[in-house]
């Protein structure tokens, strides 16, 4: 339960929590524990130490670096001192993080010891660079962090926060183009809070532990971050995922929730560290941020051995959406949806104009409701298009079923036109996934003289038991509609992937396409 009377915004949560259960663990990261009493002592001092650098309300504080028990008193701070953290995706080249800076122009920059060059770099054609400030490690062109925050008081600051302060700006991946700062507010993450604990992956007891994996500068991230600290929870938080670790981590800290990419349960699916693995204290295990195969997931719930939790839902949105719970796992034909949407958020499938398409016809996933952004930094004309007529147009194709579920096929501009037919690449690889000797796939179309476009599948192979191409194609003809089956495959080392795990297709389309006249984006 979250006490939303005393958590009016997320600035609050350290200081609710610290009166409540002061010595009680709420970050463990690398060996290290840090209480809630801690929290909010330096969540405090982080904020005075704001506002002595000239931070003002509205200004944005950058932060480049893995995930670290540091980011929170960070966010904490800077909530508290009424301004927007705006974390960067640590695995962006120093060009993009360049363009971020320019974009957002953050006061400071708090960067971990990794990407001190990658900072140095970024900055060096800004006009108006921020000061930067190492989050942890040192570096002579950095201000240690124990220096920033000398005689900061570990007290409240005076000034509260409000609910129509921008308390959060993450950039979206830019697989298609320049990425784009989505705001989220204090009031957007107040309705957040009121409505996760009301689904089942989100809600926890006060002392369990919250495995977080997924990155601070995604949603997902932070999401299980806040509503675990909002709750009591203990966060265990890793910096670099590796398959077995990441098992050994949940079996050692007892894990009861996490949420994890599909690639990442494929990895540790493939870890012989899972053989014989048992997790007693487990609950549920929540994915989402992009498709999984339905042979995946069968074999992942039988290897954990508890309840699975779908999230669908967009940066856009908060991370809100759809859900689909443990129980509706086992729904006939519920396995390929992303289930129904969460309470108090509206969803429908609109065509091109805008209007609403009736069950089982194919449109474009929309979004309503108090968790939507207030929108893209900087960029009014996308964020009239994106919100046009008061709904989130997500750029997802799907349809609705006669049981108000909902069923994702893609996103609209991965849909290959091939002699008519639409396909959808992720529907062909829910397909191959289960063939034996294909460890990931990722299908796009590819020029065709007389198709137009061909559907191609590029495989990953297992080790030592590579299948043959001709065996992949006939798998997925048993399967799905022959004109949905590749006509060809190619195999691969690994697969593109952004941060959340999304297969980032333009890249793959990107030779193929080389000298003729489509779009590759």
């Amino acid at each position: 339960m979250i006490d939303l009377a005393a958590i009016r915004t997320l600035a609050d949560i350290p200081a609710t929590q610290a009166r409540v259960r002061g010595a009680a663990v709420a970050v463990s990261f690398e060996g290290r524990d840090t209480s809630y009493a801690a929290l909010d002592a330096a969540s405090n001092r982080v904020a005075h130490a704001l506002r002595a650098a000239g931070v003002v309300a509205g200004d944005r504080v950058g932060v480049l670096s893995k995930n670290h028990d540091g980011w929170y008193p960070l966010f904490f701070g800077a909530a508290l001192a009424r301004a927007c953290l705006a974390p960067i995706n640590c695995r962006l080249t120093a060009r993009e993080v360049g363009f971020i800076l320019s974009d957002a122009a953050p006061r400071l920059l708090f960067v971990g010891a990794d990407f001190f060059d990658t900072a140095l770099s970024a900055i060096a054609d800004l006009a108006s660079p921020p000061r930067l400030v190492a989050l942890y490690g040192a570096h002579p062109a950095f201000e240690r962090l124990d220096a920033f925050l000398a005689d900061a008081p570990a007290t409240a600051p005076a000034e509260a926060p409000r609910l129509e302060d921008d308390v959060l700006q993450l950039y979206t991946s830019g697989t298609t183009g320049l990425p784009k700062g989505v705001v989220l507010t204090n009031w957007t993450y107040r309705r957040f809070l009121e409505l996760a604990t009301q689904v089942e992956g989100f809600a926890c007891a006060a002392g369990d532990a919250v495995l977080t994996v997924m990155p601070l500068f995604h949603v997902a991230g932070t999401n299980l971050s806040f509503t675990g600290l909002a709750q009591g929870g203990r966060i265990v938080l890793v910096k670099d995922f590796a398959p077995a670790e990441a098992i050994a981590t949940m079996q050692r800290e007892r894990v009861a929730q996490t949420f994890l990419a599909p690639a990442l349960i494929g990895m540790m699916l493939q870890s012989p560290a899972i053989e014989g693995a048992s997790f007693p204290a487990l609950r549920t295990i929540s994915y989402g941020a992009s498709p999984i195969a339905e042979a995946t997931l069968r074999r992942a719930r039988a290897a954990f051995g508890c309840g699975f939790v779908q999230f669908y839902g967009m940066t856009e949105s908060a991370g809100a959406g759809s859900t689909l719970s443990p129980g509706d796992h086992d729904s006939p034909g519920a396995l390929t949806s992303c289930g129904k949407p969460w309470p108090g958020v509206e969803m429908a499938i609109l065509d091109m104009d805008g209007q609403f398409l009736a069950d089982g016809e194919i449109g474009e996933i929309a979004i309503r409701g108090d968790i939507m952004m207030k929108g893209y930094w900087n960029r009014p004309e996308a964020t009239a298009e994106t919100l046009a007529g008061g709904w989130l147009r997500t750029g997802d194709a799907g349809y609705r079923d006669a049981a108000g579920l909902f069923h994702v096929h893609d996103r609209i501009k991965d849909m290959i036109v091939s002699g008519g037919e639409n396909v959808y690449p992720a529907e062909v690889e829910n397909a191959i996934a289960g063939c034996p000797g294909v460890v990931d796939v990722a299908v796009i179309g590819v020029p065709d003289p007389r198709w137009g476009e061909a559907v191609k599948a590029l495989i990953v192979p297992a080790a030592g038991e590579p299948p043959h191409a001709d065996a992949v194609i006939a798998w997925a003809r048993e399967r799905i509609a022959g004109y949905k089956a590749p006509k060809s495959v190619d195999f691969v080392a690994a697969l593109p992937r952004n941060p959340s795990g999304k297969v980032l297709r333009r890249e793959l389309r990107a030779p193929y396409w080389a000298g003729h006249g489509r779009a590759v984006g």
